[in-house]
């Protein structure tokens, strides 16, 4: 038995595959019932008066449709005022972008367990302005057609958007991340930094320990000593694990022209 959401919640599903907008409608009814769809539409402008007409707490948004991607639905409806879950079989270069943003997905065919668990992160954003955040980072990163460049950061109580390139590690804290910033700031972070390597491996951050993740370009120097260590910018010393030892002494040697 998955559990109800506390309040209601007023849907709308914009997607141009019927079959898709009557399974979703199909898994709501059966699972989601503080959620009430009130209107479907089938792509980008009918998805864009659907938002004004109905003012919804919640938008299931396609990131491809023939007439507009949802990307451009969010930058060219007239005010974000509602959560967005973006639905969308596997695409890699748009993923990549929301997850960035911290906003929450769904793959195709939907899992009743996804949903549910989307929808309550949706409640407990309802009448926030987080979401406003993380579309702002979303449409940026999406219009530089390569790796994204920011990302949303979530401490207890406020939202962080944050230069990637100014990151310079991060160090695990128990289940919590703590982030270290070129200007000298932190800031401690309630994901695991297994959740972060995941985002952040594929743009120039290396793991050498499992309590550190690093920036590469703010390494300074490899010290061999005591199984080896890597030197940051700021003289930092970072521990290498034995596993990653290997891995660590290819990538400083490939570096080595920039020390």
């Amino acid at each position: 038995m998955l559990p109800n959401l506390k309040t209601m919640l007023k849907a709308i599903i914009i997607d141009d595959e019927k079959t898709s907008r009557d399974a979703l409608v199909g898994l709501i009814a059966r699972y989601c019932i503080n959620v009430e769809v009130v209107a479907q539409a089938n792509g980008y402008q009918s998805g864009i008066d659907a938002i004004h007409k109905y003012k919804p707490d919640v938008v299931f948004l396609d990131v491809q449709m023939p007439d507009g991607s949802g990307f451009q639905v969010l930058e060219d409806v007239n005010e974000v005022n509602f959560d967005v879950i973006f639905t969308t079989a596997y695409d890699q270069y748009a993923i990549k972008a929301i997850k960035f943003s911290a906003l929450d997905y769904l793959l195709k065919p939907i899992l009743p367990t996804d949903l549910v668990s989307a929808l309550q992160k949706a409640e407990q954003k309802k009448n926030s302005t987080e979401t406003n955040s993380s579309i702002k980072v979303l449409l940026e990163n999406i219009k530089t057609n390569t790796e994204p460049k920011k990302i949303v950061l979530k401490t207890f109580d406020k939202i962080h958007i944050v230069e990637i390139d100014n990151i310079v590690r991060c160090e695990s804290d128990d289940y919590y991340t703590r982030f270290f910033f070129k200007d000298g700031k932190t800031l401690l972070i309630s994901r695991t930094l297994k959740e972060h390597e995941a985002l952040l491996g594929e743009q120039n951050f290396f793991r050498p320990h499992k309590s550190h993740l690093i920036n590469i370009n703010y390494i300074k120097g490899y010290l061999k000593s005591e199984g080896g260590s890597i030197v940051m910018y700021d003289d930092t010393v970072i521990p290498v694990s034995r596993r990653k030892k290997e891995k660590t002494v290819s990538l400083i040697n490939n570096m080595k022209s920039d020390f």
